[in-house]
C-alpha cells in the first residue's frame, strides 16, 4: 500500500499506545484504536539501492522501511513517499506519510524505527500531521543537490561527480535564467516518462562553490525521470566550453536532442535535499555535505 492517499480514519475511543518494541500479536484487531497520522523524515546513502521505489527483483529505500514498519505495524498502516529517487541516488530529507488506526508514540516509533534500519538509512524525524497529510500531493516543492568534485578525492568518490575538465562557475551561473520558470522538459526527460506533461516549472536553480566542491540546487514543484541529472549535464557542458553559453531551453532541445541522454551526470552526486510543505519556509544556502 504505497504512494496513494490515505483513506479517512475513523476514529473510536483511545486506548494505551501500542509498544513499539515487539512484534504485535497476531491477533490483534487492525481497527481498534486512536488512528495516529505522522511525517517521517529521513536520510538515507542510495548507493546500494535501486532507488526509493519498491521493486519486485531488486533492494529499494522503501522495501527496507516497509520490512520496519511491518514488524512493529503488523503491515495495518498506509505510507507514501514524497520523491521517488533513482538507483543510487541519495536523500537528506526524503519525507514519508504514515497512517495507521493504532496509536502511536512519535519518539518510539522512531527509536524502534532506526533499531531495525540498516546503517544507511536513518530516521530524522516523527512528527504528528493532519489527518489527509500525504508526503507527494501534500508538498508544494522540491529541492535537489548535486555535488561536483573539482579534484580526485579518495573520500567523497560516492557522493560527487569528479569533472576534470576546467569549469567555468561564471559562464554557468550566466546560464540559469534559460533554464528557470516554466518550460517543457521533454529533451531532458527518460524517454520512459510516459504520456503526462512534461512542462515543468523551475522555481530556483544556483550554482555555489566551497572549496573544491560546486553544488547545483535546483528546486520545482515537481520533477520528470532523469531531469535533474540531465541539467547538471547540459550546465559542465557549458562550463567546458564544449557547447556554448547563452542559448534558451527550446534552443538546447532542439539542437542536441541526441546527446542530452548520453549527458546525464551520474546518480552518486545527487541528493533530495529537501521538500516543501505549505507554510514551510524556502530552503537557505546550499552546503556542501563533504568539505574538500
Amino acid at each position: 500500500m504505497t504512494d496513494r492517499p490515505a483513506r479517512r480514519l475513523v476514529k473510536t475511543h483511545k486506548p494505551p499506545s501500542v509498544r513499539l518494541g515487539t512484534r504485535p500479536a497476531p491477533s490483534r484487531p487492525a481497527t481498534t484504536g486512536t488512528a495516529s497520522h505522522l511525517k517521517l523524515t529521513i536520510e538515507y546513502d542510495g548507493s546500494r539501492y535501486r532507488g526509493w521505489q519498491e521493486q519486485s527483483n531488486a533492494m529499494t529505500v522503501q522495501e527496507v522501511i516497509k520490512n520496519a514498519l511491518n514488524e512493529l505495524l503488523a503491515r495495518e498502516y498506509q505510507m507514501a513517499g514524497a520523491g521517488r529517487t533513482d538507483a543510487g541516488v541519495h536523500a537528506l530529507a526524503q519525507v514519508v506519510s504514515l497512517h495507521t488506526l493504532r496509536a502511536i508514540t512519535p519518539s518510539a516509533l522512531l527509536d524502534d524505527l532506526n533499531r531495525r534500519l540498516s546503517k544507511d538509512v536513518n530516521v530524522l524525524k516523527v512528527e504528528p500531521a493532519a489527518q489527509d497529510f500525504h508526503a507527494r500531493h501534500s508538498a508544494i516543492a522540491r529541492y535537489y543537490l548535486y555535488q561536483i568534485s573539482l579534484r580526485r578525492t579518495a573520500f567523497a568518490k560516492n557522493y560527487c561527480w569528479w569533472v576534470k575538465a576546467p569549469l567555468d562557475l561564471d559562464v554557468i551561473e550566466r546560464s540559469l535564467p534559460a533554464f528557470l520558470g516554466l518550460h517543457d522538459y521533454k529533451a531532458f526527460a527518460d524517454a520512459r516518462v510516459g504520456d503526462g506533461s512534461t512542462r515543468v516549472n523551475v522555481e530556483d536553480l544556483r550554482v555555489a562553490r566551497h572549496g573544491e566542491m560546486v553544488l547545483i540546487r535546483i528546486g520545482a514543484s515537481h520533477f520528470l525521470w532523469k531531469m535533474v541529472r540531465r541539467i547538471v549535464g547540459v550546465l559542465v557542458k557549458i562550463g567546458t566550453k564544449e557547447i556554448p553559453a547563452g542559448l534558451s531551453l527550446a534552443d538546447l532541445g532542439r539542437r542536441y536532442a541526441v546527446q542530452i541522454p548520453t549527458w546525464t551526470a551520474p546518480a552518486a552526486g545527487l541528493f533530495l535535499e529537501r521538500v516543501r510543505y505549505p507554510g514551510d519556509p524556502p530552503p537557505g544556502e546550499p552546503t556542501p555535505l563533504i568539505v574538500l
